[in-house]
């Protein structure tokens, strides 16, 4: 068969020489051992926790050695695509703090552009075009209809699916054949003519799980679709070479695909760039654990952590812990130092599954939220509020002095304790709310509706805002001891049955009044916050609502 005359006819455009591709991406100028590495997404608008899994540990392999790191979009699957999902995936991973360094709309050295896959359809076209001249490519004329049969074909004969050996049924027409199906206008693919022999094992060695067997590639896989745009296999195998990747960290369910990316880096005569393929994200269900599910679980979405507003250095620091065994201890003795500093090695991580455990994740959440300055707090807010935020969160922020004073009440800043509790941006809005305004009552009282009264009016009659709190709190005791509750605990401790109640129930009748909850942070510090005005406003609306 004339290979290049056929090469001719399926793909008629003139294309460069090969090797001028060599000479237009070069290899980089970067010193040894640094690396190359890369995070390549579809724009399918979903980008998840395996995506920054892998991209934490690509980022800090490249940066680390020196290297460089880029965003290439694999935009094959023109199905898949979804407006605004370049963004989307690159808002995500800056909220974490991934630091690219060229790729998709992030600019850089353009060396190596373009970085949608689209963009660069004529580079593969040439590469296929190069093959099929070869003998080591051809067109496939099946249908979907006839995949599908081939397919049910299959398992019913209990043999492997897929287009291979006898089932490669276009594989080997004659010349008349496949002229004969062009000239009538047939639809095809280019598939490539599979040299593999699944008798044969190849030994792999993979840069976290070590040495591995594969069996070799032996399907014909299609490198080019019908509309002339290649399918990831080959682009990835394209694009992996002349962008100088020199490192791939990717998921563990790419091994399945490992022995195609093998033949075909041979084929084309590429150097193999180093694989790395990652365990995967577990989630303990009942006794036996899983992967994490797009259908199951709303962690799995990155924006799941933006929504709940949950701190990025938290999930990073978490995200951390499971990529780097001795990453926990690490922190825990240096606490102060930078995520930057810690020594990240693709030796540390983990061969098996990784278990993901969203209340671990909560811990480190409470922990890194307790260690920020009020001002801190308050820019960490206030970006989640500004996107997430209802219109009156978003009037929080309108008076800075006084949101640093109820930041710096309920996390406990200069007090003895800090608050460790506080996990989100949304949970930290939720307990701040009562200083803008009536809130909903989130606890009842547990006294009757005369002595709530009772206790309410009292007080206001002896309520002065420039008392300070040890004046306040006596106040507080002669209302009790005035409506029969007592004043000291201790008394009440001791004769509980002589007392209607002690000084705690009236603070507790006080507290809900002003901030519908019976728990809070110093009740007098929240009034002399919330100013005298609006404390009485508070307190004689309690006395009227029942």
């Amino acid at each position: 068969m004339d290979y290049q005359k056929l090469a001719e006819r399926l793909l008629p455009e003139s294309y460069p020489p090969l090797a001028y591709y060599e000479e237009k991406y070069p290899p980089r100028a970067i010193a040894k051992g640094a690396e190359v590495t890369r995070l390549a997404p579809s724009p399918t608008g979903f980008i998840h926790l395996g995506n920054l899994f892998v991209a934490i540990a690509n980022e800090r392999i490249a940066h680390l050695s020196g290297g460089v790191m880029y965003l290439r979009i694999e935009d094959t699957d023109e199905k898949r695509r979804v407006d605004g999902a370049v963004e989307a995936v690159k808002s995500a991973l800056r909220y974490f703090s991934i630091r690219f360094d060229e790729g998709a709309e992030i600019g850089g050295d353009n060396t190596y552009a373009p970085w949608y896959q689209r963009q660069r359809a004529d580079i593969y076209r040439a590469f296929v075009k190069d093959l099929i001249a070869r003998g080591k490519a051809y067109p496939c004329f099946c249908t979907e209809e006839e995949l599908s049969s081939l397919r049910d074909r299959q398992t019913q004969e209990k043999k492997i699916t897929g287009y291979y050996g006898e089932y490669a049924r276009c594989r080997n027409l004659t010349e008349d054949e496949i002229y004969k199906n062009l000239d009538a206008g047939k639809p095809f693919v280019i598939r490539l003519r599979s040299e593999g022999n699944p008798e044969r094992k190849i030994t792999f060695h993979d840069e976290i799980k070590g040495d591995i067997t594969v069996t070799e590639n032996d399907q014909d896989v299609v490198i080019l679709k019908s509309d002339k745009i290649p399918t990831y296999h080959f682009a990835h195998a394209i694009d992996d070479h002349f962008m100088r990747t020199t490192l791939v960290i990717r998921g563990e369910e790419w091994l399945a695909s490992l022995p195609i990316h093998l033949e075909l880096f041979s084929v084309l005569g590429f150097p193999l760039p180093r694989y790395g393929h990652n365990c995967s994200l577990m989630k303990q269900d009942g006794e036996t654990r899983r992967k994490l599910s797009k259908r199951k679980d709303p962690e799995l979405s990155l924006e799941f952590y933006r929504q709940e507003g949950y701190f990025p250095r938290a999930v990073r620091v978490y995200m951390l812990t499971l990529l780097n065994s001795n990453f926990e201890e690490w922190y825990r003795k240096n606490p102060e130092k930078q995520l930057e500093e810690f020594p990240f090695s693709v030796k540390k991580m983990g061969r098996s599954g990784a278990l993901f455990d969203l209340d671990k994740l909560n811990d480190i959440s409470k922990n890194e939220l307790s260690s920020l300055s009020a001002e801190e707090m308050f820019g960490f807010l206030k970006e989640w509020a500004d996107e997430y935020g209802s219109e009156e969160q978003k009037q929080y922020f309108s008076d800075r002095d006084y949101l640093l004073k109820i930041l710096t009440l309920v996390m406990g800043i200069g007090g003895k304790k800090r608050r460790k509790d506080i996990m989100t941006a949304r949970q930290s809005m939720d307990l701040i709310s009562y200083f803008f305004g009536v809130s909903e009552r989130s606890d009842e009282y547990r006294v009757d509706d005369k002595t709530k009264r009772d206790i309410l009016i009292a007080f206001l009659e002896t309520y002065d805002e420039k008392d300070d709190s040890q004046a306040w709190f006596s106040k507080v005791k002669e209302v009790a001891a005035k409506l029969g509750f007592a004043a000291e605990m201790r008394d009440y401790k001791e004769n509980p049955s002589a007392y209607k109640g002690s000084v705690s129930d009236i603070a507790e009748v006080l507290r809900i009044a002003v901030t519908g909850r019976a728990n809070s942070p110093d009740l007098w510090t929240v009034m002399q916050i919330m100013g005298a005005n609006e404390t009485k406003k508070r307190i004689r609306e309690a006395v009227e609502t029942k």
